[in-house]
């Protein structure tokens, strides 16, 4: 992976530093240095930045789907809850990872820190 390519590597869930080393070491728990490059992680936050988000493309996908089927096929709402329901926990799920990765390639990428009220 070229070392230029940061916003790659953080969708791989790789360190956006080297493109190499494990970014998690759980589903969302960024670990503390690279293994490969030894990168410190600890300073890196995203917050709640990756849900929204995912909460905003997940939801405006299974939302405007369902509509569409809704008015074009007109299902019976139990049939909508199933397909709908796994589909934006699918979405949400398989989305977080990476979007978590991307947030913090782009902090490093764009060189933000954390602001303390004694920053002012």
């Amino acid at each position: 992976m070229a070392r230029n390519h940061p916003v790659r590597a953080g969708l791989l869930c790789r360190c956006p530093a080297c493109g190499q080393g494990r970014l998690f070491t759980g589903f969302l728990q960024v670990t503390d240095r690279c293994p490969v490059c030894a990168f410190d992680f600890s300073g890196m936050n995203t917050g709640d930045g990756a849900a929204i988000f995912v909460m905003q493309i997940a939801g405006g996908i299974v939302v405007f789907g369902a509509l569409f089927v809704q008015v074009a096929y007109n299902p019976p709402i139990w049939a909508m809850l199933m397909v709908a329901l796994p589909l934006v926990a699918g979405l949400s799920l398989g989305l977080m990872r990476p979007a978590k990765g991307v947030m913090i390639a782009l902090q490093m990428r764009n060189k933000a820190a954390q602001v303390h009220n004694d920053d002012f």
